[in-house]
């Protein structure tokens, strides 16, 4: 089995090289900034110091981190992946950044001889510990073939969805779909809520119908039961958010609706909200209301 080096053992990333880890994958990470969790390091986890050394160690290299200047600083930056590679290697981005920068870096990675994919990833910290993420690829169908068997071990719905960038394209859709979403679960909640309703009931009868989706299965119960402790951060869908609607100016097409969804998450942050979950995205539209869910 080839050698994996992940980088970005975070919320996410660390249940993801867990089930490397169970499936009997050699996984090499850095202790750059932090240890890498106990755990994994009890699975078999070895470490190195800097990323070049983890590009040295290991056949593929995925990195999972919060955004595009972090991924430009582990691949690029001093001690970066890029100054470990040689020819043959694969670079797996799995993190959600922008898709022009992904194609720059790809082609920087392409020069070194080495494949570059990026496949970020949808489903949260809950589908990271369950192995049940969408991950959606862009990038060459040869190196897709070989990474197939590594993202089986993370999740689910897996699809090469068109070259490099293409996978990031699609991620910046998923965010927009899920954020109208929660949006529109929010408002409903509230409405039902302040009518008198009883929102628990009211969710469990739209779990019926047509309105029915994951989204007011898992973030509909958050915001009934007011569980906001993170599993995909507010600031992190603000960012994902300002990618669609600098690209959206970019190629001349409006969102709306992402614009304005895009302010309840500013609220929410302006409140001191920024690291909740961004099912919390409820609280900016029950302070316009003067009343909560729950």
């Amino acid at each position: 089995m080839e050698t994996i080096g992940f980088i970005g053992l975070g919320i996410m990333g660390a249940p993801m090289a867990g089930h490397l880890l169970d499936a009997g994958y050699p996984v090499v990470a850095s202790d750059h900034r932090s240890k890498p969790p106990a755990d994994l390091v009890a699975k078999g986890l070895k470490t190195v110091t800097g990323h070049n050394a983890v590009a040295k160690a290991a056949d593929i290299i995925i990195t999972m981190v919060p955004d595009t200047p972090q991924v430009a600083d582990v691949l690029f930056g001093e001690n970066g992946v890029a100054g470990g590679l040689s020819k043959g290697k694969l670079v797996i981005d799995m993190s959600s950044i922008s898709p022009i920068a992904t194609k720059d870096f790809a082609k920087k990675i392409n020069e070194l001889g080495c494949d570059y994919l990026d496949a970020p990833v949808s489903g949260g910290e809950v589908g990271a510990k369950a192995a049940s993420l969408t991950i959606m690829v862009g990038g060459e169908e040869k190196a897709f073939d070989r990474a197939r068997p590594v993202f089986e071990k993370m999740g689910k719905n897996i699809t090469l969805v068109g070259p490099n960038g293409v996978g990031q394209t699609t991620k910046v859709a998923n965010q927009i779909v899920v954020a109208l979403t929660i949006e529109a679960v929010g408002e409903a909640l509230v409405f039902a809520s302040k009518a008198g309703a009883d929102p628990a009931k009211v969710r469990q009868a739209l779990m019926g119908g047509l309105a029915a989706s994951r989204i007011l299965e898992v973030h509909g119960e958050r915001m009934i039961k007011r569980s906001f402790a993170p599993g995909f951060r507010i600031e992190l869908h603000q960012k994902d958010l300002n990618l669609a609607l600098e690209g959206a100016k970019a190629l001349g097409v409006s969102l709306p609706n992402t614009s304005t969804t895009q302010q309840l998450f500013n609220s929410c942050a302006a409140n001191g909200g920024a690291k909740e979950d961004h099912s919390a995205l409820v609280r900016a539209l029950e302070r316009m209301a003067g009343h909560d869910v729950a």
